[in-house]
């Protein structure tokens, strides 16, 4: 009976283990790694419903980071990234990051080393604007370079015409969108083992010029890097 009993719970215990190691490797199913294929249009997957540690692990796992390999992301990361900080996640259209006034000013650049591209949340496509490296326009600091991925903030203030509002104020809302936005994509990060960092700086001037985007109407917000 003794001998009978220390079996059974053995059987147990290699049946836990084994449905733990399932559990893991359908989650590693799940998480499929497609290269991404540059051009005019890159088309990005459907983000997926269920994916990533939990919000709590996402939080404890969030910090900045200012050391990166020279390593490309994957399609389902640049995908959940750009969908993370701008994408359409009601049948109304409405971004999965607040806006103040729901005016949504705030246009998103990802500087790729192949290409700077405009994210199009409603199509779930990258659109190309200028084909090259730029991305050490998107920085003030060496160590952003070398990511694959800078995501550029600029706002369209010609959201605001009409409206009783100061400059400074604008200014002041469209900072609190950009940052909600950043945000999420580094809660993203945290929850998918990726890098990531808020910046403040990046060379504005050249920027805008590369875009071809009027500095009357286009400001620069915020960047941020995110890599491996």
């Amino acid at each position: 009976m003794k001998m009978k009993y220390f079996y059974i719970l053995a059987v147990v215990l290699l049946a836990s283990c084994g449905g733990g190691n399932q559990s893991a490797q359908q989650k590693e199913k799940r998480m499929t790694t497609t290269n991404i294929v540059h051009g005019s249009i890159i088309e990005l997957m459907v983000p997926e419903d269920e994916g990533g540690n939990s919000i709590n692990e996402a939080l404890w796992a969030r910090q900045s980071s200012r050391e990166y390999r020279d390593i490309p992301l994957y399609l389902e990361e640049l995908s959940g990234v750009m969908w993370a900080a701008a994408g359409v996640n009601r049948p109304d259209g409405h971004l999965t990051a607040p806006s103040a006034l729901a005016l949504y000013p705030i246009k998103t650049y990802a500087f790729l080393n192949e290409g700077v591209y405009l994210y199009n949340a409603k199509e779930n496509i990258m659109e190309r604007i200028v084909e090259g490296d730029y991305r050490h326009l998107a920085t003030l600091q060496d160590f952003a370079n070398k990511p694959s991925l800078n995501i550029v903030y600029i706002a369209d203030m010609s959201v605001y015409e009409g409206k009783d509002i100061s400059e400074e104020k604008k200014l002041m809302l469209c900072g609190m969108d950009a940052a909600g936005y950043a945000e999420n994509v580094n809660l993203f990060a945290a929850a998918y083992d990726l890098k990531s960092i808020t910046r403040g700086g990046a060379k504005e001037n050249e920027l805008l010029e590369l875009l071809q985007l009027d500095p009357a109407r286009y400001k620069f917000i915020l960047a941020q890097t995110v890599g491996k």
